[in-house]
């Protein structure tokens, strides 16, 4: 045996150690990878994800058109697993806030799409009460949220509170089965996407342009 090849061996196995090393650590601590490496701001993707599909939910429930495989596309795709995918990438520029949002919501997009979908597989279907619970639980998680915006921008505030109001909202027009109230909550909610689409745009627009656009 080539002790030359031998040594070459053992310098490649070192180097994809201190390769796999360096991404595990990156992993558990992006903090420490943050200082060497520029991540993109996925924040335009997470809201863009979030505003659009927001905004076709909600002109549904504003009685414009029937609940239909569009919106339930929009929301595995790109209000459900690109949301999430935005809030892996702020996780890794060590920004929490954005993280758990966008995750979060990615996720209420997914688990309400299952619950739309789930009772043609033979579950049980979730009545009006149960309705009005989850959309109580989403409407509580997004107050906390809400009060993190107080030390932001004005457009965070305004995306948040309304999305507060939007999920009361329509808890409260489950529990009473209130179908103007639910078409109410439908305008509200086109604000509160349009809210989103807003600063989606404006971080791009700036980013892009390097100056301010559309201010935040």
């Amino acid at each position: 045996m080539n002790p030359c090849s031998k040594k070459g061996e053992h310098g490649i196995f070192l180097q994809k150690r201190k390769n796999f090393v360096s991404f595990f650590c990156s992993i558990i601590d992006p903090m420490k990878t943050r200082q060497n490496q520029i991540f993109a701001n996925a924040a335009p993707l997470g809201l863009f994800g979030f505003a659009m599909t927001t905004i076709l939910l909600n002109i549904q429930n504003a009685g414009f058109f029937s609940l239909s495989v569009m919106i339930m596309s929009m929301g595995v795709f790109f209000g459900g697993i690109a949301q999430i995918i935005a809030g892996i990438l702020e996780w890794r520029r060590a920004n929490g806030f954005g993280a758990l949002a966008f995750i979060s919501y990615g996720s209420f997009w997914l688990t309400l799409i299952f619950i739309w979908v789930a009772p043609h597989a033979g579950l049980t279907s979730a009545d009006p009460v149960s309705m009005g619970w989850y959309l109580t639980m989403w409407g509580l998680f997004t107050t906390v949220l809400f009060l993190c915006t107080l030390r932001g921008n004005t457009i965070g505030k305004c995306i948040f509170g309304t999305l507060v109001v939007l999920f009361f909202m329509l808890a409260f027009a489950n529990f009473m089965e209130s179908h103007f109230l639910h078409t109410l909550a439908g305008y509200v909610g086109i604000l509160c996407g349009g809210f989103a689409f807003y600063e989606a745009s404006a971080l791009i627009l700036n980013e892009r342009y390097e100056r301010t656009v559309l201010p935040l």
